[in-house]
């Protein structure tokens, strides 16, 4: 098995607040990191038109529309997380805009394959 893959869980606040953050965090991590290396975030919500976190060669951003993950039965989380794993990523991070069903988008990630896929290493709440 190869190694899994560190994730970051942002929740809480708005949209712009929880972009801010992850494009903050995601800037260190690359700055500490050999050039080649490459993060993706996966954004509920939508930008109020300034982009935080721009698309680059380095950064995949993948937005979704605001919707709970776990009430719109994970299909979208899932759609999206698959996507994002086939690509060769050091990073990702996940902004989701309510804190009420953590726990549950939490259990769906340590379902298979996100299990063997996914090391949770932070969570940020704000």
């Amino acid at each position: 098995m190869s190694e899994r893959l560190p994730l970051t869980i942002v929740s809480g606040a708005d949209y712009a607040r929880r972009e801010a953050v992850i494009a903050e965090a995601s800037a260190a991590f690359l700055a500490a990191q050999p050039a080649n290396a490459k993060i993706a975030a996966i954004l509920e919500g939508l930008p109020s038109g300034n982009f935080l976190l721009p698309t680059s060669p380095q950064v995949f951003v993948h937005r979704i529309a605001p919707g709970c993950f776990c009430c719109i039965g994970n299909l979208t989380m899932r759609v999206t997380l698959n996507r994002v794993l086939r690509q060769k990523i050091q990073h990702l991070y996940l902004s989701v805009a309510s804190t009420e069903h953590l726990d549950n988008i939490r259990q769906t990630l340590k379902l298979p394959p996100y299990d063997q896929l996914l090391l949770e290493v932070s969570f940020i709440c704000l």
